[in-house]
């Protein structure tokens, strides 16, 4: 069982940036490929990045390429998302998820264990 708990999200104008953070609890979060995913509203939820269990790899969407970056502290059980040039549609409430599959994942189906949240607002 892993328990994930996100913090970071916020209101920031369009351009600007934002760290997510997500701390997992138990001692096996090095044993989970982790991911962050996005709802907005009326909206599914979708893949944004993903890494690998040791960090050394990493998928994007299109749609975040070049502007977000993930990592991970496997000794602080804690995965980031770093988000610059923030865009209002990249308004939604972010989630990050842990996964125990051979290889990364990019679709909700590929995690396990979710936390429950953290909004992210851009103004234009």
């Amino acid at each position: 069982q892993v328990q994930l708990e996100e913090a970071g999200g916020g209101l920031v104008q369009a351009g600007g940036s934002l760290r997510l953070s997500c701390a997992a609890s138990g001692r096996t979060f090095s044993m989970y490929n982790m991911g962050w995913f996005r709802q907005a509203p009326v909206k599914e939820r979708e893949f944004v990045a993903a890494i690998s269990r040791s960090g050394g790899g990493t998928k994007y969407a299109d749609s975040v390429k070049g502007r977000f970056t993930i990592s991970r502290d496997n000794a602080k059980n804690t995965v980031y998302l770093q988000m610059n040039s923030l865009k209002p549609e990249d308004t939604a409430v972010y989630y990050c998820a842990a996964g125990n599959t051979g290889m990364m994942q990019t679709t909700t189906r590929g995690y396990n264990y979710w936390g429950q949240g953290t909004q992210v607002t851009v103004s234009s």
